[in-house]
């Protein structure tokens, strides 16, 4: 028995995302690009190339990470790029994306000859968190004067546009890309490539994936445009499990359940958007609050239900545990960082990666 916490990645649960998103790259004509942001877990990287058409970037280390263990297109994207490091993204990729003009522009002589794009910002989100809202105010997320962007518009062959967060709604993704067609049709007609972004929920049970596949066949067919998709938690949702143990209990007007994990280290979103972790099994009569061991008093997972009352030594599997997880997973108080171990499809299960003290130790000095 593989000694916990670790992060299980079940390829038989990953594959039904990687079916959908085969399907719709057929019926649409939509390239896909795995959002390295999400997760870069490079472990299953051969499997999930079978279905997708590359990675997307947010910084260097993402950029080679993809061109070396993702078959397919490498595309880079970074808020700002450093100097010393331009050169890097370049050699490392097929396309650029600036996020600025005033990027765009300064790097314009080094990267002559690379294909190139920038990010518009079109105004609109279906965030309803404003810390992961691209059309905040006063956002560095793209530019998003329609004037200014034709300027510049000779330099690029393609542009991207990001405005989805966990949408899950077909008639909202149709109208925020009407609202996209009407305010920068004229500058995307001129294009080659167009990125819609990430943030589409559509490996979701009962999106109209057949709606989906013909909007983007249209857009891209009335733009004469390629058109790519980015899907992170798309990509991966419900594929992966954190995997822990209970260490203690005790009762404070609550029963407590404290596990060799701890939510601020290893599922850092479900802290930072307030939301609880996603448990299975979660019913019976025993209510039990789930609470990890760093000192962080917040460092609960959440309520759940059980059949019988937990004990030391109980595993427990925290669900949808691979977007944002593994990617963020920090030493905070020094807490053992999850393993990372990989559940083929015919049921055997490998560790891929285990986090030693001397793992710890290399991460400061």
């Amino acid at each position: 028995m593989i000694p916990t916490p670790y992060y299980l990645i079940d390829k038989a649960r990953l594959l039904p995302n990687m079916e959908k998103i085969a399907w719709l790259r057929e019926n649409s004509g939509a390239k896909s690009l795995l959002a390295l942001k999400c997760f870069a877990s490079w472990s299953v990287f051969d499997f999930m190339s079978q279905y997708m058409d590359g990675t997307t970037s947010s910084s260097l280390f993402e950029v080679k990470l993809g061109r070396e263990k993702f078959p397919g297109e490498t595309h880079a994207y970074s808020v700002a790029y450093a100097d010393d490091e331009i050169d890097e993204v370049l050699a490392s990729s097929d396309k650029i994306l600036f996020n600025t003009i005033g990027q765009l522009t300064r790097f314009e002589a080094q990267s002559a000859g690379h294909v190139r794009g920038l990010r518009v910002n079109p105004g609109v989100s279906t965030s309803s968190f404003d810390l992961a809202d691209p059309a905040r105010p006063f956002s560095r997320l793209g530019e998003h004067d329609p004037e200014k962007i034709a300027g510049v518009a000779d330099l690029v062959s393609g542009f991207m546009f990001h405005n989805n967060c966990e949408n899950a709604d077909f008639d909202r993704f149709d109208g925020m890309l009407g609202h996209i067609e009407q305010r920068f049709g004229h500058l995307i007609r001129g294009m080659k490539w167009i990125s819609l972004g990430g943030g589409i929920h559509f490996t979701g049970e009962g999106y109209p994936l057949e709606k989906l596949a013909e909007r983007l066949k249209r857009f891209a067919g009335e733009n004469e445009v390629q058109v790519y998709l980015e899907p992170g938690e798309a990509a991966i949702t419900k594929s992966t499990t954190l995997e822990v143990t209970v260490l203690d209990t005790l009762h404070n007007g609550k029963n407590l359940a404290i596990v060799d994990s701890s939510i601020e280290a290893h599922m850092l979103d479900l802290l930072i958007y307030r939301e609880t972790a996603k448990m299975s099994p979660n019913s019976g009569p025993e209510e039990w609050m789930i609470c990890g061991k760093s000192c962080l008093a917040g460092d609960i997972f959440g309520e759940f239900r059980f059949e019988q009352p937990l004990k030391a030594g109980d595993r427990l599997s925290m669900q949808d545990a691979a977007g944002y997880t593994m990617v963020k997973k920090n030493w905070f108080n020094g807490v053992k960082m999850p393993a990372i171990a990989v559940k083929e499809l015919d049921g055997t299960v490998n560790v891929a990666r285990s986090f030693s003290y001397q793992d710890f130790v290399a991460a400061l000095s």
